[in-house]
């Protein structure tokens, strides 16, 4: 059920080779039981300001439900900033946030 959401400088342009990279690197996470229930989506910013440079960037933020402990949430980051690390260019600014999904969160799943 995990989300990883990254946001980039329309510079830089994650592909599939990326985000096939990052899914099989969290799917081989021990925290995550069902794989099929990744979802992973790129979105580039047109427009962008980091401080006084014009620097590209790529931003993850992880959703996850909530009840894993602070190491397994620090170690999927972990993963998420190492998949970015391999891909995208050296110079680039790379980040991973995490948040909780509210306890209310649904959803709708198309019937099979």
């Amino acid at each position: 059920m995990p989300h990883v959401i990254i946001e980039h400088s329309a510079d830089l342009r994650p592909d599939a080779a990326f985000l096939d990279g990052l899914f099989r690197a969290l799917a081989a996470h021990p925290a995550i039981t069902k794989p099929e229930t990744l979802k992973l989506r790129c979105t580039a910013c047109d427009l962008h300001m980091l401080g006084t440079k014009g620097q590209s960037f790529a931003h993850a933020t992880l959703l996850l439900l909530p009840g894993r402990d602070a190491a397994t949430k620090s170690d999927l980051c972990r993963v998420i900033l190492d998949q970015m690390q391999i891909a995208l260019p050296e110079e680039a600014s790379l980040s991973v946030n995490l948040a909780d999904l509210d306890p209310a969160y649904v959803k709708r799943v198309p019937p099979q």
